[in-house]
């Protein structure tokens, strides 16, 4: 063998190797493989022949009745011992994994099964009668990449202690964690298991008594309660939902300084979606009413007087607004950002007012991002309780405030004036008023009416923050009536302060007040309109007869009467006797704002005691309001960091916008929503004095009626009496 011959011998080897290994596999160049369900059943023709699992009685498979195999079906079914299985996809909690079983099937006794099958629209293919589930096979080249389409990977995922219905593709409705009633049980509805421990109750509807998931929040997992509080927090700090700290000194002067997160629900607090879609429906209405009233300045006069007696803060309102009216000092351009709040009866089921702000209507700015904590935290967490993040609607407050401000500039006619903010000196709850001012300056860009650099321009409002004080040492009025403060024109002025008499520490606070009433500003609220939304006036305006005086549609003023509680002066004998037997009925309200003021229980009849021992007018300063019962839920209550658990109840507040230049009504609407929650224990409400936390409106409950609420009701002791 020469040298070339031995160098080329290994490679000649090889090629007879490969052709040794080509013919073994030619021989089988064809070979069935299983390829799942490459087709509806509905379309396949049972064959003649085709295997069949039969019993002795020829029973149908509950698949050609439309009811899928349990377990037990399946399991009690014979198999088929072939090299051709199909892996069982129903198991239970022991057997979960098991395969080698033949899906059962049944001879077909109806010769013309096939044929209505042809005949009859696709179906899904659970629903499809199967008369022969035998596998499909396939010739295919040895080639071809083929896998085997295993529904055992399914299964390992589908971690479930229930038996499962039936055997089904992944085309199959996959319903969500959060329903919870089983409906196409034989045995009718039945509840699954939450995390949070879904209670249920029988409610009326038009469909008659039904069973609805209630969920106790007191149930919920505390590991999944502490995360869901971690990630608040986190959200809240990244978002602005804050304000500042009473342990830092500076936290209400400088920005940023001993910020904390601002009081809140961890989750949302129900409401029956009638009564506020009513109290959004009468928000215009009370618009209109604020703006007849403050035009009727004898009216607010004799309304008031008694009480201007023993009350010096009213008295000194009074005194401007008598003032306003010696001078024929009119307001063309009237704005009024206002809020109206009331609470449900549990006794009586009627949506009832508790008061209406004409002033300083606060938590605009937080209250929307309390929507958008909570849409954040049930996206992530909502399937371990069943509330779903979509039904949670938006809140337009800060929006809505925004722009009503932004068109009163406008309708003020001066690019260059700025919207002046009165503020306390120290103010906690600044962030609130910085979420409007800035939603203010970057969100509403406006063209002046007469301004021929607007052809070319647009204007972005301006603000400027003061205190009375301030206004009082820098604030000036021209000759023509426009009020300067710090050299810059003024054109609205939006009191966040102002409303109590602790605003009030001097003369100078109330030269600032005079200033600015007796200026062409655009005031909100005006004197007047304050005047319109104190307790004495609107105790006034639930008298018989007295809203007519002011409104002319009748319906309208059903719908206004329909929202009034019991209120009463204190100059009548009968009700002052019944207060007296029964304090528990009634709250003493004196003519205050901002939360802390009110009288209940005991101290009312203690009060009515002593002012009747007394003698005197002490009396006109106060008012006497029926005790509202509502329904008390349980919930968690997050504030400086730590959640409570506690029965609570709830306060809807609804904002309003009205502004009118002349004539004209430019703005007159509802404008968004507050919800604030309080211990059941706490008589008082307010979030900035202490009494309350942040909440929302809730539309985030799945699967129950519209008019009802989502947690388990407990009533009060008090519930059961009737005034």
């Amino acid at each position: 063998m020469d040298k070339k011959e031995h160098q080329f011998h290994p490679l000649d080897i090889c090629n007879r190797f490969y052709n040794f290994v080509t013919k073994i596999v030619s021989a089988h160049a064809f070979k069935t493989v299983k390829l799942g369900h490459p087709m509806h059943q509905n379309l396949a023709k049972p064959q003649n022949g085709a295997r069949a699992i039969h019993e002795s009685n020829q029973k149908v498979h509950p698949r050609i009745q439309g009811v899928a195999p349990g377990c037990e079906d399946v399991k009690q079914a014979n198999s088929l011992k072939s090299s051709d299985t199909f892996p069982s996809s129903c198991s239970s909690s022991n057997d979960h994994e098991q395969d080698g079983k033949e899906l059962p099937t049944v001879q077909e006794n109806d010769a013309s099964l096939g044929t209505r099958l042809q005949e009859e629209a696709p179906l899904p293919y659970s629903l499809v009668p199967q008369a022969n589930p035998t596998k499909l096979k396939k010739n295919v080249s040895i080639n071809e990449r083929v896998e085997e389409i295993d529904t055992r990977k399914k299964m390992r995922r589908r971690k479930s202690t229930e038996k499962l219905p039936s055997i089904d593709l992944e085309e199959d409705i996959v319903h969500p964690v959060k329903s919870i009633l089983k409906k196409d049980s034989d045995s009718g509805p039945q509840l699954v298991t939450l995390k949070c421990c879904c209670k249920v109750r029988e409610m009326e509807t038009q469909e008659g008594i039904v069973q609805k998931p209630m969920i106790d929040f007191h149930g919920i997992d505390e590991e999944l309660v502490q995360k869901m509080v971690y990630d608040a927090l986190v959200w809240s700090s990244l978002h602005g939902l804050v304000v500042g700290d009473r342990s830092v000194q500076r936290s209400g002067k400088v920005p940023g300084v001993g910020l904390v997160h601002a009081p809140f629900a961890l989750l949302p607090m129900s409401f029956p979606e009638s009564h506020w879609k009513l109290a959004c429906e009468v928000a215009p209405i009370f618009n209109e009413l604020i703006d007849r009233v403050s035009l009727d300045g004898k009216f607010l006069q004799n309304a008031l007087s008694r009480t201007k007696k023993v009350d010096v803060f009213t008295s000194r309102l009074l005194d401007i607004h008598s003032k306003m009216l010696e001078i024929n000092k009119t307001e063309e351009i009237r704005l009024g950002l206002h809020r109206s709040d009331y609470m449900l009866d549990e006794q009586t089921k009627l949506l009832l007012q508790i008061e209406l702000n004409t002033i300083s209507s606060s938590f605009p700015g937080l209250g929307c991002l309390v929507s958008d904590l909570h849409r954040s935290l049930l996206k992530y967490h909502g399937e371990h309780i069943g509330l779903d993040s979509r039904r949670i609607p938006g809140n337009p407050s800060v929006d809505k405030f925004a722009e009503a401000l932004a068109k009163a500039w406008t309708e003020y006619n001066n690019s260059r004036a700025l919207v002046m903010v009165v503020v306390q000196p120290e103010e906690r709850n600044m962030y609130d008023q910085h979420w409007l001012c800035e939603a203010l300056k970057e969100r509403y860009p406006f063209h002046m009416q007469y301004c021929l650099s607007c052809l070319y321009n647009t204007h972005n409002v301006k603000t400027v923050r003061k205190t009375l004080a301030e206004i009082d040492e820098e604030g000036e009025i021209l000759p023509d009536g426009t009020l300067l403060v710090g050299g810059q024109e003024i054109s609205v002025v939006y009191f966040r302060a102002g409303y109590a008499p602790s605003d009030y520490p001097s003369e100078a606070e109330w030269r600032a007040r005079v200033l600015m009433e007796q200026s062409l500003a655009v005031k909100c609220p005006s004197i007047s309109y304050h005047l319109a939304g104190t307790k004495k006036v609107q105790q006034e305006l639930a008298k018989p007869n007295m809203l007519e005086r002011f409104l002319k549609n009748k319906e309208d003023i059903a719908k206004l009467r329909k929202c009034f509680a019991g209120l009463w002066s204190l100059d009548d004998p009968d009700i002052i006797k019944k207060a007296i037997e029964r304090p528990e009925l009634f709250v003493m309200k004196p003519q205050r704002e901002g939360g802390g003021n009110n009288i209940y229980g005991d101290d009312v009849r203690t009060n009515l005691l002593r002012l009747q021992k007394e003698g005197g007018e002490e009396d006109a300063a106060y008012i006497l309001m029926q005790r509202i019962f509502p329904t008390v839920s349980p919930t968690f209550l997050v504030r400086e960091g730590i959640s409570h658990k506690d029965f609570a109840i709830s306060e809807l507040g609804v904002y309003g916008a009205y502004l009118r230049n002349k004539e004209k009504v430019i703005v007159n609407e509802q404008c968004g929503y507050l919800m604030r929650t309080k211990v059941s224990s706490s008589n008082e409400g307010g979030v900035a004095a202490g009494f309350a936390v942040l909440d929302r409106y809730p539309s985030a409950v799945a699967d129950i009626a519209k008019d009802e609420a989502l947690y388990v009701a407990i009533k009060c002791d008090a519930g059961n009496i009737n005034l």
